[in-house]
């Protein structure tokens, strides 16, 4: 089975650049409900997973943290706990799987490493229950 039918296209997905604030950060956030959304660089590529907890240790750890400073402090200075692993849209069902198992969503890379979407979770179950197929 390809691991494409399953996509959410890159121009589907909620994510933020690199270079984007941490208060454009949150707004994407709260806006869609999301804990955690991919961060991609400039030039397409998956750069790591950014979650509400990343945010909030950073504030925690920047003492004098005003919303003020959220305006201004990039993306990239904040240290991300876990990063979600991605997959090249040539991975087998159980790469996803596996992967899909541990994330809410799992990254696709092309074979230049471009950002193509993700795989949710939640589309992987549905899909079983839907083919009423048996996990055990």
């Amino acid at each position: 089975m390809d691991i494409l039918a399953f996509i959410k296209p890159k121009q589907e997905v909620i994510f933020v650049y690199e270079d984007e604030t941490i208060k454009e950060a949150l707004d994407k956030m709260e806006k869609y409900r999301f804990a955690s959304i991919p961060v991609l660089n400039r030039n397409g590529n998956f750069v790591g997973t950014l979650t509400e907890g990343d945010l909030l240790w950073h504030i925690k750890n920047n003492s004098d943290y005003r919303a003020s400073k959220a305006e201004k402090t990039l993306i990239s200075t904040v240290n991300r706990f876990r990063d979600y692993v991605v997959i090249n849209f040539h991975s087998n069902m159980d790469e996803l799987i596996t992967k899909a198992s541990d994330e809410n969503f799992v990254p696709v890379i092309d074979d230049q490493n471009q950002f193509m979407g993700i795989i949710t979770r939640k589309t992987l179950l549905n899909y079983f229950f839907e083919h009423n197929f048996i996990v055990l």
